[in-house]
């Protein structure tokens, strides 16, 4: 009797051992990380400063890769049908889940087609205008919508975008008309801003901050419910006469749906590791990012809590495709 159970146990050493051995290593080659936007914007600045540091973990280049239009989907379903094997990630904000919601399609969905790895942060947006546009605050941009109604335009990124969506909230709250304008990423909506040929947007503080301080662009509001440390000398749309309006971006990264577990608690390991370096730290203070410090799966119950959050700002404004 001891010698057979001497044996099974041999048995089960040698198949633990054999399934060891065959276990796929993580990464075999570059890890590609899509963003759904045009270079220069939000999303793309915080890839890049995570980028180098997760791929120094690894012991893989991880390659940013902008596949921008559709407000993100393009990217998005790329990486839905990516192979579910870790080396095809992609950096996204709400966008991806609000242009859905706003557009009625099916397809990515960032609760169903993704696996969650590990949010990266989170920011509030500032109003912009174009120096040329004669207002300096909320209060004087509502009197001029008002007197020109239908003549205002602003920028986004795209349809669905967090930008689109305060522009919207900030019309049916003030009850004036502004005519969207979309773009197929933010960067290239900012630079028709600083140009004059669109008077205002929304946009993310990373992206929109150097502007500022060049005097290209002038800030009017920002759409946290606390002043960010950054601009802190610029009112909060809450305080300039607008209660309770919050609209706060987030960045994250998502896998295709069905990648294995392991690999998806090394890529957050990973992710954690390189917002902690203290360059990353410096430039994330210096830009209004604040770190996201989730589990993958906090990360899961958080864009589902965002999708309820986000869609009744969607019904109660009214924002359609349109």
């Amino acid at each position: 009797m001891n010698h057979l159970r001497w044996i099974a146990g041999a048995l089960c050493l040698a198949t633990a051992g054999a399934a060891l051995a065959q276990a796929p290593k993580y990464p075999v080659r570059p890890v590609r990380m899509l963003v759904g936007f045009a270079p220069g914007g939000a999303t793309d600045i915080v890839a890049r400063l995570l980028a180098p540091g997760v791929g120094e973990s690894l012991g893989q280049q991880v390659v940013v890769e902008n596949r921008p239009g559709a407000s993100s989907q393009i990217a998005g379903e790329l990486v839905a049908r990516s192979a579910p094997d870790g080396h095809t990630l992609l950096m996204t904000t709400q966008t991806l889940m609000t242009s859905q919601m706003i557009e009625g399609k099916t397809y990515p969905d960032l609760t169903k087609d993704f696996t969650a790895v590990s949010l990266s942060a989170t920011s509030p947006l500032i109003l912009v205008a174009n120096p040329s546009l004669p207002v300096k605050s909320v209060k004087e941009l509502i009197a001029l919508a008002r007197a020109r109604p239908g003549e205002l335009n602003y920028g986004t990124g795209g349809v669905g975008t967090t930008p689109h969506m305060s522009g919207e909230l900030l019309a049916a709250q003030a009850r004036i008309k502004l005519v969207h304008v979309p773009f197929k990423g933010e960067a290239p909506a900012l630079i028709d801003v600083v140009a004059g040929h669109v008077p205002m947007m929304f946009s993310n503080i990373t992206a929109s901050l150097g502007y500022v301080q060049a005097g290209r662009l002038r800030m009017i509001a920002q759409t946290g419910l606390q002043r960010s440390a950054v601009v802190p000398n610029v009112p909060t749309m809450e305080e300039s006469g607008l209660p309770g309006f919050e609209i706060i971006t987030f960045f994250g990264v998502m896998a295709p749906a069905g990648t294995p577990r392991d690999i998806v608690t090394r890529l957050n390991t990973e992710l954690g590791k390189a917002m902690a370096r203290p360059e990353v730290r410096k430039q994330y203070a210096a830009q209004a990012l604040d770190p996201g410090t989730m589990t993958a799966e906090q990360y899961t119950d958080f864009i589902k809590e965002q999708a309820v959050k986000f869609g009744k700002v969607i019904r109660e404004a009214g924002i359609t495709a349109k």
